[in-house]
């Protein structure tokens, strides 16, 4: 090294040595903490999205295998509310209003109005399935991106399977005048991990469930019809009417250990024992 370039070392030196301790400074100062710290403000509100029928004998259509035979379940339809920092997402949307016995008593817009929540507030609307009681309130959201699996996007779209997957419910969308985001995999709601929609098919193509991670209460994991009872659940119970059995049973596996592994709480969205772990609305688990 020649004297001059020893000359400029030594004089860099210190501004180098000031610089890096200026950094180190303010990623140490209670300011640059807070900020890395920070967590968005997140909370979750359960809804009632259908009238309850009698206790249902699940053993005639809620297993390939003839299990449950005479097991009687309260069964129920719910819908969720998730609140994002100033942001909203609703998980399905239940029933239709009307004066069918299974109608919803209130809809997910007056419902949102309790809540001091104009319809415009929804962000997106994120949907398990496409089947009917999961569905049928959420062309009352339009202004909304709607989160819906590739497979039942599929089936949505195609004439010959109308019958089943409810394509009237989904109007805005199969018409292009409003914005859809079919998804293949997973999905990251807010880009932090917070909210996530993951891929669980076999009930349908596009089957989907969901993770909620607040505060409080922890890790929250609902099924969508991944499952519909607590007994289907722990016994790995396929009904007759799903869509791919292998496909289910991979699903309910990885359900599962996500659940083990978040220490989450579980909520089998149509078993009324399991949505009374959340909150009655309109108060919200955090």
């Amino acid at each position: 090294m020649t004297r001059s370039l020893r000359t400029v070392t030594a004089r860099l030196r210190p501004a180098f040595a000031l610089s890096v301790a200026s950094f180190v400074a303010a990623l140490a100062s209670p300011t640059a903490h807070v900020a890395a710290q920070a967590a968005p403000t997140v909370t979750l509100t359960r809804m009632s999205c259908g009238t309850n029928a009698p206790p249902t004998d699940v053993g005639l259509r809620f297993s390939d295998t003839f299990a449950f035979s005479g097991l009687m379940v309260q069964l129920t339809y719910s819908c969720y509310l998730v609140r994002h920092n100033d942001d909203y997402l609703i998980w399905d949307t239940g029933f239709a209003m009307g004066p069918g016995a299974t109608a919803p008593k209130q809809s997910l817009v007056d419902m949102l109005a309790v809540l001091k929540l104009p319809t415009a507030s929804v962000k997106y609307v994120g949907i398990s399935h496409y089947h009917g009681d999961h569905t049928g309130q959420t062309r009352l959201f339009p202004q909304a991106t709607l989160l819906i699996g590739k497979g039942d996007w599929e089936a949505l779209n195609d004439p010959k399977l109308a019958a089943a997957t409810n394509p009237a419910n989904f109007a805005p969308w199969i018409s292009g005048g409003a914005k859809v985001e079919p998804l293949a995999a997973d999905k990251d709601v807010f880009g932090d991990g917070s909210v996530m929609i993951l891929n669980m098919p076999g009930h349908t193509p596009g089957h989907h469930s969901l993770l909620v991670k607040l505060r409080d209460m922890g890790p929250v994991l609902i099924t969508g019809d991944l499952s519909h009872f607590r007994e289907n659940y722990e016994s790995d119970g396929v009904p007759t009417f799903n869509t791919d059995r292998a496909a289910t049973l991979a699903s309910i596996d990885r359900f599962k250990r996500i659940a083990k592994n978040l220490k989450a709480t579980v909520i089998i969205q149509h078993d009324q024992r399991d949505v009374t772990k959340l909150p009655v609305f309109p108060a919200a688990a955090k």
